[in-house]
Formats: structure tokens, sequence, C-alpha cells
């Protein structure tokens, strides 16, 4: 057994690991390691890529879908997407998972061209333990979500090599997306519209983030179609936003868009203004608080100071 592995083989057998289906294994760092159908099966014998592993479950008979399966992708991974739809995950119900974390977690680069993307385009995908990297300027939208009930836990996403526009887009086919235990580690450079677009979907939830960037609009913005029952916020664990960009803007919705809005949000604007109310945008939306703003070095937070509910 491998050493990068942290777990044999028989834990899958023996049910120490969840997994109703078949497991399947990918490290592009294994000598053995090849894009081959004989491959995939055995730690010792990983796929090369995670490209080839969703082909290959879409081929294999019966074809993988819904079925429970799990595709191991090894520690230090590295997954290199160089065109608009260079990584496409559309075989629903698998479970992408790498175990470890941190700088140990598999990476998913992007370059060479700016549409440069992953689609998660079949429901129930779920994707855990994974670093993406903008690898080129002006990236659009590397992490395009496409499809409902999908699950991005513990990722990282990084700006590497300029700044990435927008990271994660989805659009309104992404109904009931769980985002839980996200960072987003933006450049302090300007160039960046949003951490995430969203566009329409219902009932999207973002919990536990961390997000520092130069957003031009927003962290984290709805925009073009309204979403409904939207949530950001909340979680087990405290959510941090900050922008470094005068917009001062962390959230932002359509007009429309309902849902909820904390709590525990946390949130550090650039400038020393009158900007606090404007921080957070969503007018049929509600807000639950503490939502703590602060718009200066060395200061404690301010409560967001949008309008309070009073006993009528």
């Amino acid at each position: 057994m491998p050493a990068r592995y942290p777990f044999a083989t028989s834990d899958f057998q023996k049910g120490r690991i969840d997994t109703y289906g078949k497991v399947w294994f990918v490290d592009s760092a294994h000598p053995q390691a090849s894009n081959s159908p004989s491959h995939g099966a055995h730690p010792g014998t990983p796929w090369s890529t995670m490209h080839y592993a969703n082909s290959r479950l879409g081929l294999e008979s019966p074809v993988r879908t819904n079925l429970g399966d799990v595709v191991v992708v090894a520690p230090r991974h590295v997954e290199t997407v160089t065109a608009a739809a260079g990584l496409v995950l559309d075989v629903a119900g698998v479970k992408w998972f790498c175990p470890m974390a941190g700088r140990l977690m598999a990476q998913i680069n992007f370059t060479t061209a700016v549409g440069a993307d992953c689609n998660i385009d079949a429901a129930n995908i779920w994707l855990e333990n994974f670093r993406f990297t903008g690898g080129i300027d002006a990236l659009t939208g590397p992490i395009d979500i496409n499809a409902a009930y999908c699950v991005l836990k513990n990722i990282l996403t990084e700006d590497v090599t300029g700044q990435v526009t927008d990271f994660i887009v989805t659009d309104a086919n992404a109904d009931n997306l769980l985002i839980s235990g996200w960072r987003h580690l933006g450049a302090a450079a300007v160039g960046a519209d949003t951490a995430i677009t969203i566009v329409g979907g219902d009932n999207i939830t973002i919990e536990d983030f961390w997000i520092d960037g130069n957003f031009a609009v927003a962290c984290i913005e709805n925009v073009t179609t309204a979403a409904v029952n939207l949530s950001v916020g909340g979680g087990h664990r405290m959510n941090y936003a900050r922008t470094r960009n005068a917009a001062d803007v962390i959230f932002t919705a359509v007009a429309t868009t309902t849902g909820n809005v904390g709590p525990n949000i946390f949130a550090r604007l650039q400038d020393n203004a009158a900007n606090i109310t404007e921080a957070f945008v969503g007018a049929a939306m509600q807000f639950y608080t503490p939502i703590g703003i602060v718009n200066a070095d060395g200061e404690r937070s301010l409560d967001w100071n949008g309008t309070q509910s009073a006993d009528v």
C-alpha cells in the first residue's frame, strides 16, 4: 500500500468509510498511474486524471450514475484544466474526495485560457477537500455549477496568477446547492468582481465561509435572476468576509430574491466611510444578527444597521 494514502483499501471493504457503491482512485503523481480502462480500482494502479475517471464512470456497465461511488483523489494530485469544459463532472451521484486538507489537498489548476473551467453538470455530485487555483489572469468562472443537489465541502479557491473575475458561478439549475467550509484567498490587487456569482436557483446555502479579496461588485453576488430561499451565513462556525475594494459591498442580491442572511457574519470593509448599511443588500430577505462590520483598523465591529423589526 503506498504510504501517501492514510488508510487501507480494506477500510472501504470493511465499511469503515461510508459508501454503497464502488471506490475508485486518481493520482497524477503515482508511478503506476494511467488513463486506462484496466486502472482506477486500486490505489496501486490509479487513473491519472479526474477527467478520465469521470469518463470511465460514464462507460462502466452499469453506468455509475447515482450508485454511491466514491472517487478518492490523492493528496498532492494536480489536475490541470486548460480550456472551457476542460473538466466536466457529469456522472450523477458521485463523491469526489481527497483524504487530506490544507496544502495537501488535491489541486485543480485553471490555466492557458480565460474560459478554462470545471463544469458540474449532473445532480448529487459532492466535492470535498479540493484546492482550486487560478493559474492565469482574468479567468471568467472556473467553477461552473449547473445541476441540483450538489455539495462543495471544505474547499479552497485561490488566486495564484492575477485575479479570477468570478471564481464560482451558478445558474438557475443549481437548486439545493450546499457550499460549506469554503475559504477564498483572493488577490489584494484589483481585478476580481466576486468570489461567487449566483444566477437564480432555489434553496442555495453558503455557510461557514472565509472570503478575502478585492471585489469590485461584492464578495457574494446574486445577479440577473432572483434566487428563492437563498441562505448566506450560519452553519457551525463564524463566517468572515473581507473586501479590499472601495465598493465596500459584502453581499448583494436581486431586489426580489428571498431568503436569509446571517447569523454570525463578520465583515471587514475597505474604507472608513458611511458604508455600513450599504454593505449588505437584499430588499426581500431577512437578516439575522449578529452581523458585525468593521471599516477601519483598531476598531471593534458595529452591528449592521439595517431596518430592525418592531413589535407592532
